[in-house]
Order: structure tokens, then C-alpha cells, then sequence
């Protein structure tokens, strides 16, 4: 009986050590199981995330402690909303050495699949002591998944942006460019960095950039004819300032940076100045009639040369007699100009020209802004040159500003690349009286005198020539001009000013040699006011009975030379 009990508790024992040895397998069992599921769902969950990019398992700082470049910054558009500029997002290669482990495979790869990577050098960053190598920005889609193929260790891709310009060269000097860290490094993308990145949303200029487009094409075409080291091309809205249209010949891609150098990267319209020669007597005129120095009827003599001690100044083509404040502008006269300047004195003159915004940098959204050169001390010789245009140097989107006041009703409005609300508040400089006659004067000079090449049928076109020769080492060089024509249409109630320059252009046969502002760029600002007034919405007008009554110009100048009808010759200068 004992032997039975104690057979008995031993087989109880054992089948319990069974049960609890089987508790403890299924309990490891489920165990293990759960890790294996909980391994799969991390691995799975990981690659879900490699799959789709998701940018918050991707480094966003490099373990240098370098910041990443910002992905947020705003568009550029113009006036209609068109995009100049714009970010995309892109991918950034790079590399910790310490993670690497193979240098010399892991550079020959990169380098195979990236020939503008050196093998040489990427070998020697990679066996670096340091944490964090660029390898490679801006990469494509493809070329970050042919990376992935490789499945290099220690190599990494970094979220980034890469600035884009859909329309290339068009508008490079007013947009800019950035760096390969998204910071502003010329133009716009400069001057508005922060505001760019502090996410209020698309900044809007105040450029159409269908006018930009046909004014780089006409300003380029004739560059090209004339075979002109460059030019300058800027169009103005005379009510409010804004800049629709401003190019500088030569220029550059800013998709490309690297052509952004040398005169590419010179911005002759906002940056350059220049001696803007007879287009400098519009000022005159305009300041000697506000001042009551002239009026329409008054004249001067202008039959011989003035002589300023070694100083001598004469006309180009010139009537050899007295001549009408009308006709001083039409046949551009020097002497004429020069007379009127000091009749105006140089205290009064330089007061005009300062409220004009000729003797300071103009004030331009645009970091690349020319000092004007103006004399220190204005003797008699400084005022009359600077009369017609010789002694002061000042930039086209000065001189524009400047013409845009003289022919809007009298007020200066500082130039902008911004769209203005309204009517901005400026500053009268001229009388309602004086812009009108100023009006009539362009016209006249258009119609009778240099600018003939620049009318345009309906538009009533108003202007300017200039030619004005470059400075060089003993002098002025009478074989490198500065050639100009300065617009306004329509011309009774003007909505833009045009200002067209070329840089040393060369005459050719169709001007019969001749490389003068009356040559070259008025039939420029022709094509432009042709083209881009009924793009504008400024639809060509019918000349009524009305429109025929001559103006009190006209009747001045038209009495002036009826004597002398022989005379009427077109003057070149």
C-alpha cells in the first residue's frame, strides 16, 4: 500500500512538471512570436517610410550641426501673377566617414554614377576625421533612387530646395539669383531675402513680363545690328513710378550662376551711369520754363561757338543763327541749352536737379544702385555742359524718373519694381503749365526734328536723342558714343516713358555710318511703342479735327523757320 501511494505521488509530480514544462514552451512561444511580429512591423513601417520619403524620418541637420537649407521660400511673380521664380524640392547627397565602411568602394560608386564628383577628392573627405561631407546637391529623382540602388553605408540624403527661373534670361538683373543655401545674392532675391522667407506668400512686381520679353528681344536685336558692347532698355508707368519693363545687355541665366560674372552680372540700367547727352535739355527746358527763365517765344543766338577758356562748345549739324526755345530742343542745340542753363544759374539748376533724384542714388528695391557723378563745385563751364547733357552721369532709371515728372503733371515719384496701390504720394517739381508745353516740345521734336524715327502712327509719340561721347584717357573719345532716345506715348496724355541706350553702337550701311541716338535707338523705342502699346491696353488713336489744331509749339517753331524752310534738314545729334 505504501508503495502504491508513493508510485502514485510520483506520477502526480510528473505530470505537473509536464504541465508547467508545456506552460512555459507555449509562453516563450508567444513571446518570441510577438518580437518576430513586432520586428516585422518596425522593418515594414521603416521601409513604408524610405518608400513614400517621409520627411520626418529623413535628417534635416547634419550631425556637424550644419542647418539645413529652408524649403519654404516664396515665389516671385509679375503683375498678372505669372511665376518669375519659384522653389522646388530637390535632394541633397552627403556623407558621415565614421558610418562609412569602405571609402574606397563607396567613392568609386558615387563617382561612377556622378562623373562630376572627383574620385580623388571624395576618397580623401570620406577618410576624414570629420562627421559630415556634401557629397552632391540638387539631385533628381532618379539619380537619388539610382543612390538608393547602391545602398552605400554611412551615405545620406538631406531634404532641400532648388531655385528655379521658368523664364531664363528675360528678367535675370530685376529677379536675381540665389545661392546653392537659398540666400539672395543679386537682384530682387537679394533685396527681398527676409521678406521672401517669412512665409506672407508670393512677392509681386510690378513687371509684365510679356513687355520684358519684347523688350529684351528689341534691345538685343539691336545690340546685335549695331554691334554694341551692351545696352539699356527701361519702360515706366509716369502716374505711379512702376518699373513694367528694365533689361541690361549683356546678361545672364540664373538657372546657370555661373555665367552671372563679369559685365553679365552688371546692371547698366539701375547700376550704370552715364552722360545722357541732348536727352539731359528735356531737363533744361523744363526747369527754365518753371522758373520763368524762358518762355515758348524767347530764343538765343546761337549762330558761333562758345568759348570757355580752353573749352569750346558748339552744335552738331548747327543752324548757324538764333534759334526758339522750340527749336533749341528740335535741332538740339548746344549753345542754345548751354545759354539757358546759365540764364537758369547754377544754384537754381542744381535745386531742380536734386528734387529730380539726379544727384543721389535713386532710391530702387534693387541692391544694385549707381552713384550719379555730378561736379563737386559748379563753375559757369559745369553749368552749361550739364545743360545739354556733358558733366553729370546718371543712371537710365534715373533719367526716366526724371522725364516721367517733367510730362505727368510735375510730379517726382521714386522709380519701383513693386506694384503701387494707387497713386503713390510724390513730389511737384513742375507746374500742370510746364509738363503740357514739354509735352508739345517732345512731340514737336518727334515730328519735325531727331526722333522722326521713333513716330508710330496714333500713338503720338514725344522724345529725346542723345549721343554723348565716352571720357577716355586724354578726353572725350568722339569714336565711343553713348547713343539714346527717351520716349513718351500716348503723347498728349502720356501713360509710359521709354528709354532705350546702346554702348558704343558702330554706324552701318542702312544709317549710312552713322551710330547717333536719332539712328539707333529711336527707331528702337518705335518698335517697343508699336509692340507693347497694344499689349499694354493703349490702343492707337484717331487724330480728330481737334487733334489737327497745332499746338502753341508747332505755331512758335513753324513761325520761327517758315523764313527758312530750307533749312528744316534733319539734325542727327
Amino acid at each position: 500500500m505504501t508503495r502504491t501511494l508513493a508510485t502514485a505521488r510520483r506520477l502526480i509530480r510528473l505530470v505537473g512538471a509536464r504541465h508547467e514544462a508545456l506552460e512555459i514552451g507555449r509562453n516563450r512561444l508567444v513571446a518570441m512570436a510577438a518580437v518576430f511580429v513586432l520586428g516585422f512591423l518596425l522593418i515594414g513601417g521603416r521601409l513604408v517610410s524610405l518608400t513614400l520619403d517621409v520627411g520626418e524620418t529623413e535628417p534635416t541637420v547634419a550631425r556637424s550641426g550644419r542647418a539645413a537649407p529652408s524649403t519654404e521660400r516664396a515665389d516671385i511673380v509679375d503683375r498678372n501673377g505669372v511665376v518669375l521664380a519659384s522653389s522646388l524640392p530637390t535632394a541633397a547627397l552627403y556623407a558621415n566617414p565614421r558610418d562609412v565602411l569602405d571609402p574606397v568602394e563607396t567613392a568609386r560608386a558615387i563617382s561612377t554614377l556622378f562623373p562630376d564628383v572627383a574620385y580623388d577628392s571624395l576618397l580623401a573627405r570620406l577618410r576624414s576625421e570629420t562627421t559630415f561631407v556634401w557629397i552632391k546637391r540638387s539631385l533628381t529623382p532618379r539619380q537619388k533612387y539610382e543612390v538608393n540602388r547602391l545602398g552605400l553605408p554611412g551615405v545620406y540624403f538631406q531634404r532641400g530646395e532648388r531655385r528655379v527661373y521658368p523664364h531664363g534670361n528675360a528678367a535675370s538683373h530685376v529677379i536675381g539669383l540665389t545661392d546653392v543655401d537659398g540666400r539672395g545674392l543679386t537682384g530682387a532675391e537679394q533685396y527681398f531675402d527676409a521678406r521672401l522667407k517669412d512665409g506672407s506668400g508670393p512677392l509681386q512686381l510690378s513687371l509684365d513680363i510679356r513687355a520684358q520679353t519684347v523688350l529684351r528681344d528689341t534691345l538685343a536685336e539691336s545690340v546685335a545690328r549695331f554691334g554694341a558692347l551692351g545696352g539699356s532698355a527701361i519702360m515706366l508707368d509716369v502716374r505711379n513710378g512702376e518699373i513694367v519693363a528694365l533689361v541690361s545687355l549683356p546678361d545672364f541665366d540664373p538657372n546657370q550662376p555661373s555665367q552671372a560674372v563679369g559685365e553679365a552680372a552688371f546692371n547698366r540700367t539701375t547700376k550704370g551711369v552715364y552722360e545722357m547727352g541732348s536727352t539731359f535739355k528735356v531737363l533744361t527746358t523744363a526747369i527754365a520754363l518753371e522758373t520763368g527763365t524762358v518762355n515758348l517765344q524767347d530764343g538765343y543766338d546761337a549762330s558761333t561757338p562758345i568759348r570757355v577758356g580752353r573749352f569750346t562748345i558748339s552744335d552738331f549739324h548747327g543752324k548757324k543763327r538764333w534759334l526758339s526755345v522750340p527749336e533749341i530742343l528740335v535741332y538740339s542745340s548746344n549753345i542754345g541749352a548751354a545759354k539757358m542753363a546759365v540764364d537758369i544759374g547754377a544754384k537754381n539748376f542744381r535745386s531742380y536737379l536734386d528734387r529730380l533724384g539726379l544727384l543721389t542714388p535713386a532710391h530702387l528695391e534693387l541692391p544694385e544702385v549707381g552713384d550719379p557723378l555730378s561736379p563737386q563745385r559748379w563753375r559757369d563751364i559745369n553749368t552749361m555742359t550739364i545743360g545739354f547733357g556733358h558733366g553729370i552721369a546718371v543712371s537710365p532709371v534715373q533719367m526716366a524718373a526724371a522725364v516721367a515728372a517733367t510730362v505727368n503733371g510735375g510730379t517726382i515719384r521714386p522709380a519701383s519694381i513693386l506694384m503701387q496701390n494707387g497713386q503713390p504720394h510724390g513730389t511737384r517739381v513742375f507746374s500742370d503749365e510746364t509738363s503740357r508745353r514739354v509735352r508739345e516740345l517732345l512731340r514737336l521734336v518727334v515730328t519735325n526734328g531727331t526722333g522722326r524715327k521713333a513716330d508710330v502712327p496714333g500713338y503720338q509719340v514725344g522724345g529725346k536723342t542723345g549721343t554723348a561721347e565716352k571720357l577716355g584717357g586724354r578726353g572725350y573719345r568722339a569714336d565711343s558714343l553713348v547713343s539714346s532716345f527717351i520716349g513718351i506715348f500716348p503723347g498728349d496724355d502720356p501713360a509710359y516713358v521709354v528709354l532705350a541706350l546702346l554702348d558704343e553702337p558702330k554706324g552701318i550701311a542702312e544709317t549710312q555710318g552713322n551710330a547717333t541716338g536719332s539712328w539707333t535707338a529711336a527707331p528702337m523705342v518705335g518698335q517697343l511703342v508699336q509692340r507693347l502699346g497694344p499689349l499694354l491696353g493703349v490702343a492707337p488713336g484717331v487724330v480728330t479735327a481737334q487733334g489737327q489744331i497745332a499746338s502753341e509749339a508747332q505755331l512758335i517753331f513753324t513761325r520761327a523757320t517758315g523764313a527758312r524752310s530750307g533749312e528744316r534738314r534733319l539734325a542727327t545729334n
